[in-house]
């Protein structure tokens, strides 16, 4: 079904599609039995799916990236399409526009999509509230990805970490600092080893409430030197968070064939971005002096793919651009594999 419509979409400016595609899909879950219906053609369900990491239980290793449900709007709808667990955000502590329109660009011949949205999103507290009424009467997991806005300064980031981070505290099951974003200007700094120190730190010291505590990983870029992943690798174990979500965007332009929406400024994500990111994991879950948590993510469109990452060292992975270009059965498919693999 997803390729009859999709040239409909793809002739469409790539950001009103997505508002036509989540908005008809809300509106199809409303109907009687949609969701069920949903469920019965694009959900898989096997034992050997199941996944526990960093203390929660997946139903199955397949989730859906941040970026796409900025703000917690659609969670129970990609639920009902067979994802294992949804990550919402990037949310800022203040509602923000983003960056002007154009933002998001597709390089159809590479399979790819370049973004500068700019952590435009509608605020934390937006996200909380809607994820407090459902987590009220349903059961999947979600991630929370946070993130800083544009106006406040590097020096006083930390600030708008914690302030989304005791926002979502009681609604989200784990959470991503995301630092690696290259649309917010400067963000980027943040992942040198001092003031990433900082903010990780300060967060695991709020990181209990009544006895609770709640997975911490943090989202890498691609583009970081073995140097750089090594000094991940020793935040990641001096401070104590869960895991690692590799990999972000990148800024990167080798081998495009899109050579004109190439000049375009943004985070490049798809296809080019497939051997990367796994290569990133790769390092990161061999170069680690203990067991890694990592979440893959970065040009997923095949189940091949989705196994090559896991075989690589992650634990779970994300789809984002993969699920634009082939479509949510992507989703079974991607299940079916793991689960008969050998």
């Amino acid at each position: 079904m997803y390729k009859l419509v999709k040239p409909i979409l793809f002739s469409l400016d790539p950001e009103e599609a997505h508002h036509l595609v989540s908005g008809g899909l809300r509106s199809f879950c409303k109907l009687w039995g949609g969701k069920r219906l949903l469920r019965s053609i694009y959900a898989y369900e096997h034992p050997k799916l199941e996944r526990t990491v960093f203390g929660l239980t997946f139903k199955n290793p397949v989730g859906l990236a941040a970026g796409f449900d900025k703000n917690a709007a659609f969670v129970e709808e990609m639920d009902a399409l067979g994802f294992g667990f949804i990550e919402v955000g990037t949310v800022t502590p203040r509602p923000q526009p983003g960056n002007d329109r154009p933002r998001l660009f597709r390089l159809v011949h590479d399979k790819a999509l370049i973004n500068r949205m700019g952590f435009n999103n509608q605020g934390v507290d937006v996200a909380a509230n809607r994820l407090r009424n459902l987590k009220k009467h349903h059961s999947v997991i979600v991630g929370g990805n946070i993130g800083k806005n544009k106006t406040t300064a590097n020096e006083d980031a930390v600030k708008d970490y914690i302030s989304c981070f005791d926002a979502l505290f009681d609604v989200v099951d784990y959470f991503v600092v995301n630092v690696s974003s290259p649309n917010t200007p400067g963000l980027r700094a943040l992942q040198d080893k001092e003031p990433l120190m900082h903010i990780l730190n300060a967060l695991q010291q709020r990181n209990h409430k009544e006895g609770i505590s709640r997975p911490i990983l943090l989202k890498i870029a691609p583009d970081l030197t073995d140097g750089q992943l090594d000094d991940i690798i020793d935040i990641v174990g001096e401070t104590g968070i869960a895991g690692i979500v590799a990999t972000n965007t990148t800024i990167g332009r080798d081998g495009l064939n899109s050579r004109r929406l190439a000049a375009e400024t943004g985070g490049l994500s798809g296809v080019p971005l497939t051997k990367r990111s796994t290569e990133v994991i790769r390092y990161l879950s061999t170069h680690s002096h203990q067991p890694l948590p990592i979440i893959g993510v970065g040009g997923i469109h095949t189940p091949e793919d989705a196994q090559e990452k896991l075989d690589a060292g992650a634990a779970l992975v994300q789809l984002y651009t993969g699920f634009i270009y082939e479509g949510p059965a992507l989703i079974k498919r991607i299940c079916k594999k793991i689960a008969h693999s050998h």
